[in-house]
């Protein structure tokens, strides 16, 4: 749980440096339609977080993930390297 919580720390500092809340229902905002998103940031919160995390997201994967909460979920179901 404690590793959980690491990377979900992490994770929110990322967001943060995209300019993305995650507090409230901010958190379930699409990225294109609600949160104005271009794919290329997408793209690069998405590498920033492998990045941060020193995590693979599998491409089938990344496609499911539209919000910052699904994003979430994904990361945190991926096993952590210490």
């Amino acid at each position: 749980m404690n590793q959980q919580f690491s990377t979900l720390k992490k994770a929110i500092e990322v967001f943060h440096t995209y300019g993305i809340t995650l507090a409230g229902p901010r958190k379930n905002d699409h990225f294109i339609t609600n949160l104005n998103m271009d794919p290329i940031f997408i793209n690069g919160l998405i590498f920033e977080l492998e990045y941060q995390l020193q995590v693979f997201i599998q491409e089938e994967n990344i496609c499911s993930a539209k919000t910052p909460k699904e994003l979430i979920t994904l990361l945190l179901r991926i096993p952590q390297r210490n």
